[in-house]
């Protein structure tokens, strides 16, 4: 059986292994470009290019996704019982002020956590889940989104989501670019094989990015227990949640990863190790396993 701090610092090494492998991702791109372009100015304005318009897109993220995902800010006079668990587990996170509550109003059972400081972190929540879950339960969802926060997860993965957009730009520029070329290195195997490796980085950025997202799920988990020193409240909450009937919009899926549990997972079977590396979560059933496993 393992501790929450184990799993903490287990899964924390980790992430720091896999943001060390987006940057070497990111240096090998940068010689694949210098290779293709064979011009040092070319490198540097397509690098930052991507890099402002990632940043820019990021900076009105939280905004668009709460108007797209159709959250309303919950006042303390609508759900005091909500409001006073979100302020009872902030100060047990020690956190400067209790986070923004968002509201969705659909029959899912679900949360998320945005936000890159303090002054702009929030957390959401379905009326589904608010009506559904026990106290306890709910407190210990609640105390897993806050932990995100707390383990800065909402920065991490805004870093994360930022740095595989830069690799997308990035590859749709030199897509088009080499496309409408006639230099004869294009025919060359090097060069081929650098092109190839560049139209791929986007992928090879995105398992990073689902990887990370991944263990900061454990991460949030064991926290959680942290917090609430009952670890089976949340395993209890999984329960209910991953075997909830409805569903969000596919329109919607983007935001997979910003939630507690994945909602566009609709069926275990989907769960192998393929779809596991493209999989924003990791399977409830482990999630669930390890929490009641857990020491605290």
């Amino acid at each position: 059986m393992r501790s929450a701090y184990t799993v903490l610092e287990s899964n924390n090494f980790r992430t720091f292994l896999l943001f060390f492998f987006y940057f070497f991702l990111f240096l090998i791109l940068a010689l694949a470009l210098r290779i293709i372009f064979n011009e040092n100015i070319i490198l540097v304005f397509i690098i930052l290019f991507a890099l402002i318009y990632s940043f820019l897109s990021i900076f009105f993220s939280t905004k668009i996704s709460l108007y797209l995902l159709g959250a309303k800010e919950l006042k303390k006079k609508d759900y005091p019982e909500v409001y006073n668990l979100v302020e009872n587990i902030s100060i047990i996170a020690g956190l400067p002020k209790t986070p923004k509550i968002y509201i969705i109003e659909t029959n899912e059972m679900n949360a998320f956590a945005m936000g890159t400081h303090y002054f702009n972190y929030l957390i959401g929540l379905t009326s589904g889940i608010i009506k559904k879950l026990e106290k306890d339960e709910l407190e210990a969802v609640i105390a897993h989104e806050i932990a995100h926060i707390k383990n800065k997860d909402t920065r991490l993965m805004t870093i994360a989501v930022f740095l595989s957009g830069v690799f997308s730009i990035i590859s749709e520029i030199v897509l088009r670019v080499v496309g409408r070329s006639d230099n004869s290195r294009n025919s060359s195997i090097l060069f081929l094989f650098v092109i190839i490796f560049v139209l791929l980085s986007p992928i090879f950025a995105l398992l990073i990015q689902m990887a990370i997202s991944r263990k900061r799920e454990f991460m949030a988990d064991a926290t959680s227990a942290l917090f609430t020193r009952n670890p089976l409240a949340l395993a209890s909450a999984l329960t209910k949640i991953s075997k909830s009937s409805h569903y969000f919009s596919q329109d919607h899926a983007a935001y997979a990863s910003l939630f507690i549990f994945n909602p566009f997972e609709k069926s275990k079977e989907l769960i192998n190790k393929i779809n596991n590396l493209f999989s924003t979560h990791p399977p409830v059933e482990e999630r669930i396993k390890v929490l009641k496993e857990m020491v605290i």
